[in-house]
């Protein structure tokens, strides 16, 4: 599992550093909250451990520009800050639990299994016994080749519609620009061309005028889908 900890108390972060790594965790870390908000941004993380009080960007900040972006990575704030009101803010900003410091190594392991089982649903089959497609409240299906998000007609053209439907086979799971470039347009991958950026902005517009993001961009490696 690959986890970004962004965290300024060197020795805690040393302590979670060291712990994730002895249970097989790949972990990047980050000491101030803009650069913990650029890697977020640009590579594909399991986890994201975020604390609050960091010395330019508050954690409360990066979450909540994470959210507003499209990043859905499960997000557990770490933070000595154990009032209510910080929780609650934490958790309206899109943060997916709250662990107040001092904490044993077992709960946050604890806290991080259950936010993994809850995001189990994203990840079940998409394909209905009929044959169609259904990830969040978007369903797509071949026989008519028709799209509706929340019930509304989505026009689509047949790339777009091409390139949505390799995303809704596996949701959560990142798509690189060479797997759509074979896929749909039956070409290796050319640095030359900007055709796969080109036609994922399309469809992100279309999407996304209907309700929150679900096509994320994960800068480097390339798009995915989210409930």
């Amino acid at each position: 599992m690959k986890l970004l900890l962004i965290e300024d108390e060197v020795e805690l972060a040393a302590t979670i550093h060291r712990g994730l790594t002895q249970e097989g965790c790949k972990v990047t870390l980050a000491t101030d909250g803009g650069t913990g908000l650029e890697l977020a941004r640009g590579m594909a993380f399991d986890f994201i451990l975020l604390d609050v009080n960091l010395p330019d960007l508050s954690g409360f900040e990066v979450c909540a520009a994470l959210r507003e972006s499209g990043v859905t990575t499960p997000i557990i704030m770490v933070t000595a800050r154990d009032e209510v009101a910080d929780r609650i803010r934490g958790l309206k900003g899109g943060a997916d639990d709250y662990l107040p410091k001092p904490f044993a190594f077992e709960e946050l392991l604890a806290r991080m299994d259950a936010v993994k089982r809850r995001m189990e649903p994203l990840h079940t089959n998409p394909v209905q016994a009929d044959g169609s497609l259904t990830v969040g409240d978007l369903h797509f299906d071949p026989r008519t080749m028709t799209l509706t998000r929340a019930g509304s007609p989505v026009q689509l053209t047949v790339k777009e519609m091409g390139v949505l439907r390799l995303l809704m086979e596996s949701p959560g799971t990142v798509i690189s620009r060479s797997e759509i470039l074979r896929a749909v347009w039956g070409i290796e991958d050319d640095p030359l061309t900007n055709i796969v950026e080109v036609y994922l902005s399309r469809l992100r517009r279309k999407l996304h005028a209907l309700g929150p993001p679900v096509v994320e961009n994960v800068r480097g490696f390339g798009y995915r889908l989210t409930a």
